[in-house]
């Protein structure tokens, strides 16, 4: 999913159901300036999601315990 981020930014929002960031990162992928920055964008976006996602996961076991 990191190498999409990179190759092809805006269909990793596409992919994890996030439209409105897609359609951002869609307008600034289409100039060739743009495109790196929705790259980083991209890929931090999807560092950010797993931690959330490994965070939740920790709280939920925490409170089985």
């Amino acid at each position: 999913m990191t190498l999409i981020a990179i190759i092809f930014p805006c269909l990793s929002f596409l992919l994890r159901g996030r439209m409105l960031r897609f359609v951002v990162c869609l307008i600034l992928q289409l100039t060739l300036i743009g495109w790196l920055p929705a790259a980083i964008w991209a890929v931090l976006d999807l560092q950010n999601s797993r931690a959330d996602r490994r965070t939740r996961r920790i709280i939920r076991v925490m409170k089985q315990a």
